[in-house]
């Protein structure tokens, strides 16, 4: 009689597992009575030094949103209704001091945060934010500010979905300032941290530790790195599939 050979095992299938969607959370003690489980909408934020293609990037992405028939709403830095205006005013004396423009930040955050991002959130717009809570504690971490400090001011912000940092050199971004300006920002040089006299110098050495501190913070808050040296369209379709994946709930 024939013997019928033993049956080889079968291969067991990995099983892929895929995690569930984050739920929407603060990164601290947040706003109180806000319902986060109620914020149809996506936060999208895009970071980066000026001269790194942000605005750039916000509008090709809003076009692609609303073409995709999503609703969008737009926040950034120094927006507020409430404190804008004085923002701008007291940052032409060049004489605050880093505290209160820490502060003052913080108040134009806070209030968009409440009458802007959040009933946007609620009523599922697509919010894009021109910069977020990032570039305010880089720029306070480089000025000498206290992290506790920091994390707790900003800890009524709420989680992105999502954020992007277009990551450009210092002597990149200096070339591109003077292409568009003509000329260098006091604030953007760090002028007030006494880094050189001259104005250019001064603006690589600041960018330099701006950029080392975004690193830092990258670890901790995850954004997405992307290199800003590629051509404005390049830099879309790359936003764009991550974007697409965030939409999808992966």
């Amino acid at each position: 009689m024939k013997k019928i050979p033993p049956s080889k095992p079968r291969r067991q299938r990995t099983r892929i597992v895929v995690p569930s969607q984050t739920r929407r959370r603060f990164y601290g003690h947040g706003i109180p009575g806000v319902d986060v489980d109620k914020l149809a909408g996506k936060l999208i934020v895009v970071e980066g030094a000026d001269g790194s293609g942000r605005s750039t990037q916000i509008a090709k992405l809003v076009n692609w949103l609303e073409a995709s028939g999503h609703a969008t709403v737009q926040v950034g830095l120094s927006r507020s209704t409430l404190v804008s205006e004085e923002l701008e005013r007291a940052k032409e004396g060049n004489i605050m001091s880093h505290t209160t423009m820490s502060l003052f930040y913080a108040t134009d955050f806070a209030d968009q945060l409440e009458n802007t991002i959040l009933p946007a959130l609620r009523s599922g717009f697509m919010v894009l934010a021109d910069r977020y809570i990032y570039t305010l504690m880089v720029r306070d971490i480089v000025r000498g500010s206290d992290q506790n400090w920091l994390r707790n001011l900003y800890g009524i912000a709420l989680v992105p979905d999502v954020v992007f940092y277009l990551n450009v050199s210092p002597e990149e971004l200096v070339q591109r300032n003077f292409a568009k300006n003509h000329t260098l920002d006091f604030w953007e040089s760090g002028m007030d941290l006494g880094l050189s006299r001259d104005m250019f110098d001064s603006f690589l050495k600041y960018q330099g530790l701006v950029a080392k501190q975004y690193q830092r913070l990258q670890s901790t808050y995850g954004f997405t790195i992307i290199d800003a040296d590629h051509s404005p369209d390049e830099i879309h379709e790359e936003l764009i599939k991550k974007i697409e994946a965030v939409l999808a709930g992966k």
